[in-house]
């Protein structure tokens, strides 16, 4: 009876820490970005030389984009730029010309309809 017991609670112990580790489900960009997890949700941030995109999931779930906004902030050293993203089906975008390299810091802050801002820092690599 003791051996069940112990075995029984041992299982029960074994899955109470493998479950917070499984609900956090697949953090691996699907753009070809750079994934960034925050308390809001899951921040896709895509960054090249000619457009900037934002895919955003709220822990899992797709968003609407109707009415948000959003900005990102580049920094190249001592250089600063920004730019304002607009909603363009699931994900909001900017076109025109970025300096964009590897290493390039950026901070991404996107308020949906309805909802506190959430931001996001983030290296391009």
């Amino acid at each position: 009876m003791k051996i069940k017991f112990k075995l029984l609670a041992a299982l029960t112990l074994l899955s109470l820490v493998a479950a917070p580790a499984m609900a956090s489900g697949d953090h691996a960009p699907k753009n070809g970005g750079v994934m960034v997890e925050t308390k809001a949700g899951d921040f896709e941030i895509v960054a090249k030389p000619d457009s900037l995109q934002i895919f955003f999931m709220d822990h899992g779930k797709p968003v609407k984009f109707e009415g948000a906004k959003a900005k990102i902030t580049l920094l190249n050293g001592t250089e600063k730029s920004e730019a304002e993203l607009l909603p363009a089906g699931n994900k909001m975008e900017a076109k025109g010309s970025f300096k964009v390299a590897k290493g390039t810091k950026g901070i991404a802050v996107l308020t949906l309809a309805g909802k506190p801002p959430a931001s996001a820092r983030f290296q391009v690599k």
